[in-house]
């Protein structure tokens, strides 16, 4: 399967504490990037669930946002997390020794911290270990978002590749044909300026103009690129970044059967290549 590294999920699950509510949004990046926005009260469970996203995907941004609003608000009871004042405390102390003109330390600033409030009441170990299957859950409908979008993808690529087999169909009778017009057109020009006919001359000029339009070794490479393009698609995986670096390989041959162009068809032929491999490089990007 080809996973692309566009996706959303989201789940909600109603406990007696509460509700929980969970969404993952997944965009196209070069190396895997986790970021959270977490509840003050679940943010010790960040450790655990980028451990499972992490043994999940292998590219993407990811953006997991975790909301949990609690039943009965009014029979909470708040409590300073112990740990964290005197973690606070100690650095408002640090930065007062180094930069004495720094204002102090509110209370107001104390209890906006986040994380220093703690809700007693909530039983938090239990209500993180359904955060973590609520997690799960998300993840699950991830993945088959990206797998879905991921088909697509194969699917375009696919097509562009038997694009890209037409028009070197197209191509590799050319220049046969070309070689045997200069040949015919060089005969002439010879005949009507000496009056003769010089085998070796004309030979020589022959070999070099058939050696600087011949792309033939072009496009045998681009052949076997777009055939490699396809074999990896088939084998799926995590194949975003072979597929990119086969992109460069097909719009550099691409570019060399330009550059060789004696002939209007060819050129844009070579035109023609080089668009469909920009398409396919911009689908390859939300690959994974």
């Amino acid at each position: 399967m080809i996973f692309s590294m566009t996706g959303y999920a989201i789940a909600t699950q109603d406990t007696p504490y509460g509700s929980f509510n969970l969404e993952l949004r997944s965009v196209n990046n070069r190396y895997l990037d986790i970021q959270f926005r977490l509840s003050d009260d679940f943010r010790k469970q960040e450790a655990a669930m980028r451990e499972l996203l992490t043994a999940h995907l292998v590219r993407g941004k990811i953006e997991c946002r975790l909301n949990f609003t609690a039943a009965s608000k009014s029979d909470s009871t708040m409590l300073l997390d112990d740990a964290q004042l005197e973690q606070l405390l100690h650095l408002a102390r640090v930065i007062k020794a180094r930069q004495p003109d720094a204002p102090p330390l509110t209370i107001a600033d104390i209890l906006k911290w986040p994380g220093i409030l703690i809700n007693d009441t909530l039983p938090i170990d239990e209500l993180g270990e359904i955060s973590l299957r609520l997690l799960q859950t998300a993840l699950d409908d991830l993945k088959a978002s990206r797998i879905r979008e991921g088909n697509k993808l194969k699917n375009v690529l696919l097509e562009r590749i038997q694009q890209m087999r037409q028009l070197l169909d197209t191509a590799k009778p050319r220049i046969p044909t070309l070689i045997a017009a200069f040949e015919e057109k060089l005969r002439s020009r010879i005949e009507e300026i000496l009056g003769n006919l010089e085998e070796e001359r004309i030979h020589q000029e022959i070999t070099l103009f058939a050696g600087k339009i011949d792309v033939d070794e072009e496009l045998s490479r681009l052949q076997a690129h777009l055939d490699e393009v396809e074999r990896i698609l088939k084998a799926g995986g995590a194949v975003g970044k072979r597929l990119d670096f086969m992109m460069q390989e097909l719009n550099r041959e691409a570019n060399t059967i330009g550059s060789k162009s004696v002939d209007l068809e060819i050129s844009r032929i070579s035109m023609d290549m080089k668009m469909i491999i920009e398409q396919m490089r911009e689908q390859v990007q939300n690959i994974e």
